[in-house]
């Protein structure tokens, strides 16, 4: 891989890396990482004076992170795809799990919503998941650049 190649990738890992804790510590600070506040947040709650998302509220939120988790997935996931990973086989199923907690950690909110408030704990584990699953991304990433013979 070109060294050219190696700073722009660097570069765009550690940019992803203050974009994901700066999302977590938003989300921390704004929702809180707990069953209840999901459910506060998104379900309302009467002594908190807190009222339930409407299906028009949570669009507003849904929409842009769409479009944002999808880009920053697929760009990271097309330069692990092009690296000298030997597991190829691990790797399909690390862009599956990633795409999928992805899918349950914007949706789950509308599930929780429409269909049972127990989707709070599918929000939370994919929440978790999803930056779980981001970090290891980076990790092999910078690996497959920091420790490439070329």
């Amino acid at each position: 891989m070109h060294k050219a190649y190696k700073y722009s990738i660097l570069y765009f890992i550690v940019f992803s890396l203050l974009l994901l804790a700066s999302g977590f510590l938003l989300f921390e600070e704004k929702i809180g990482l707990s069953v209840h506040a999901l459910r506060a947040y998104y379900l309302g709650d009467e002594a908190l004076f807190m009222s339930a998302k409407s299906t028009q509220g949570l669009l507003k939120i849904v929409l842009p992170h769409i479009f944002a988790f999808a880009l920053l997935s697929m760009v990271l996931l097309h330069f692990l795809k092009f690296t000298n990973t030997k597991n190829k086989k691990a790797l399909i199923v690390l862009i599956y799990a990633l795409f999928s907690a992805q899918f349950f950690e914007i949706f789950a909110p509308f599930f929780m919503l429409h269909i049972s408030e127990l989707f709070v704990y599918v929000k939370l584990f994919s929440l978790l998941v999803y930056f779980g699953l981001m970090l290891i991304t980076l990790h092999l990433l910078f690996a497959s650049i920091a420790f490439s013979k070329k």
